[in-house]
This record gives structure tokens, sequence and C-alpha cells, in this order.
């Protein structure tokens, strides 16, 4: 396939905004496996290869001019029960794919998911504390102990955009009156029929539970697997989903105007 003919939805971009090209090896053979295996009706491979934080490929050995490469894949700890042998070799054989048109005397010969290692900061001690101490009310799985971790009101966030958000959203809670407020759970672990999910933030409110995702630069492209989510959410009894883009968080009027429409609609 031609340059010219691949469309945008087919393009692999990097979260910083790199093209497929400035991308090194590792992200450019799961990115493109990734997508070559939603193309071919894999949507869950492709999603759960989302979730992989970092990948490294490295020559593995090299045998009568065929190099064989390894390929490690850095996973959130609570996610490594996602990354079967099945669901791996799904990945390996299609980032083998992609790596045979690059290098025709090549091959991803070998797969792994390892936990990913914390980055620490210069306050790792303070953290560690304070996780050791009175327990967040949220499950916060996904958050690791990192510089810069937003916690607040005992709850863990994972990025400042959650947290933005979660600070208009309190800000309302304390102007509502005490029997018409709202509660709220960044990152909640929710089991829903086959699957497990963590929304970003679960809104309560007039008896009725709500949604609401930020969608950051990771996002691109995964709308049909949102769908999906959002329909098994619904029948689960969420009343009502909203996303964000993470390009409107930095804008407190932007907040303030979602979170305004989105209660009107849940507790409406």
């Amino acid at each position: 396939m031609g340059e010219e003919s691949r469309s945008s939805a087919d393009t692999v971009v990097a979260p910083n905004g790199l093209s497929e090209h400035e991308l090194n090896l590792g992200e450019r053979l799961l990115g493109a496996g990734a997508i070559l295996l939603h193309q071919q009706g894999d949507g869950e491979t492709a999603a759960i290869a989302a979730d992989v934080i970092t990948v490294d490929v490295m020559l593995w050995d090299s045998d009568f001019g065929q190099e064989n490469y390894k390929a490690l894949l850095e996973i959130e700890p609570h996610l490594l029960p996602r990354f079967t042998e099945e669901i791996l070799e799904r990945m390996r054989s299609a980032m083998h794919s992609v790596l045979r048109r690059e290098k025709r005397d090549a091959s991803v010969g070998y797969i792994e998911a390892v936990p990913v290692i914390p980055r620490v900061s210069a306050n790792w001690r303070e953290q560690l504390k304070a996780v050791g101490g009175p327990k967040p009310t949220n499950q916060a799985r996904r958050v690791r102990l990192e510089p810069q971790h937003p916690i607040e009101d005992g709850l863990h966030f994972t990025n400042e955009w959650e947290h933005r958000v979660y600070k208009v959203l309190a800000h309302r809670q304390a102007d509502l009156p005490d029997n018409d407020t709202i509660g709220i759970m960044p990152l909640g672990a929710m089991r829903v029929r086959g699957h497990t999910y963590e929304p970003d933030l679960l809104i309560t409110y007039r008896g009725c539970a709500g949604v609401i995702e930020i969608d950051g630069p990771y996002h691109k492209g995964r709308a049909s697997d949102d769908k999906g989510r959002e329909r098994l959410l619904r029948n689960a009894g969420v009343k009502y989903i909203d996303r964000l883009d993470v390009c409107d968080s930095t804008d407190r009027l932007e907040v303030e105007k979602f979170v305004t429409d989105f209660l009107r609609h849940l507790g409406g």
C-alpha cells in the first residue's frame, strides 16, 4: 500500500506528535501491528496493545543471515493478567508481519510482557508513607508512585487532566445543598459482563450514576472500542456517559461548562 493511499486512521502517530518514521522500531512495530490486528477484526488484541507503556525490540540472535528479534512490553502491573500467552502471540505475529515488510530476513521470534519499573522522585519516601497511611477512598489501581502524581482529599489521580476536572467537580459539590449533592469516585474499578473497566470519574447524582472520561493523547483511533465499552456500562446501569478532550481540560471555563451540561443530563 502506497503512502498516498493510507488514511489518517491508518497512520501511526506517537503521543508527542512524532511521525511514523520518527518512532523507534518497537513503537513502529507495535503501533502498525495493532492497527493491522484491528483491520483484521481483532479489536480485543488491538485495544490491549494500546495499554503498553513502552516497547523495546532488540536483536536476540542472528543465524545464517536471519535476524531474530525479541520484544519486551512494559505494562502497568495490574494489567499484566490481560496479556495472556494467546494475546501475546497475536501481537508477536502482527509485529512479525510488519517487520518482514521492513527487513525481509528478519523475524520477531519472542515477546514478553513485564511490569513497568516506577520512576523515582526525590520525595519517594513521603509518597510511600502517604500510601502506607490512611487508605485512599478509591481503588486507583492504575496509579504508580511517580513524580508529580496528583493526590487530593485522600484520592489518587493518574494525571493532572483528571485532577483538574476533579477540582471543578469538588467545587460544584461544595456549592450544592446537602440534600441534592453529588458523589465523585476517581478510577473506581467496575466489573461489567466479561470486562473490568476503570472509568476516569464515576459520578452519582439524584439516584443516578454517570461516567466522565478524559480523552488523552493515547486515545486517538479507539472510537469503536469506546462504543462497545459504553454500551456495556449503560447495560450495567450507568445512565449517562460523556467525554472531555484533554485539550479542553486546561481551560477552567470549558470544564465548568462541561460539568454543568453533564450534571444536567445525569440528574434530569
